[in-house]
C-alpha cells in the first residue's frame, strides 16, 4: 500500500516539451520505488499546480509527502514563491505531513554529475 508520495516541483513554461526532462526523473524514480506516488507540479504555465497536486495525493488518503524543487538554486522562487504556497497548502491541508529538501542545484552529487556531463567527451 502506498504510503508517501515525491512531488518533482519545478517552474513550468508555455512550451510542453520543456517537462520531458521532468518526466523522465519522475519515471526513473518510479521504477526504482514502485510504492511511492511520484507526481509533478509547477509554479505557472503548467499544470498541476502545488496546491491542485497536494489535494489529488491527500485524495488518496496519503498524507506523508516529499517535495523536491527541481530548480537550479534559491532563487526568488525558492525565497519567497515557495514559502508563501507551502503556507497556504498548510493551511488548506492541516493533515499534510511535507518534507521540503533544498532546490536539486544545490546538492553536491547533482553538480558532480553536471560537471562529468561538462567534462566528458
Amino acid at each position: 500500500m502506498v504510503k508517501n508520495a515525491i512531488i518533482l516541483f519545478s517552474h513550468g513554461a508555455r512550451d510542453p516539451r520543456w517537462k520531458e526532462p521532468i518526466i523522465n526523473v519522475q519515471k526513473l524514480i518510479q521504477a526504482q520505488n514502485p510504492e511511492v506516488i511520484v507526481e509533478l507540479a509547477f509554479l505557472e504555465l503548467m499544470s498541476p499546480t502545488l496546491s491542485e497536486c497536494i489535494e489529488e495525493i491527500i485524495s488518496k488518503e496519503i498524507y506523508q509527502m516529499t517535495l523536491v524543487p527541481i530548480f537550479f538554486g534559491q532563487g526568488g522562487h525558492i525565497r519567497e514563491d515557495l514559502p508563501k504556497l507551502l503556507a497556504a497548502c498548510s493551511q488548506k491541508y492541516p493533515q499534510m505531513d511535507l518534507t521540503v529538501k533544498p532546490a536539486v542545484g544545490e546538492d553536491i552529487g547533482v553538480l558532480q554529475a553536471i560537471a562529468k556531463y561538462c567534462a566528458d567527451q
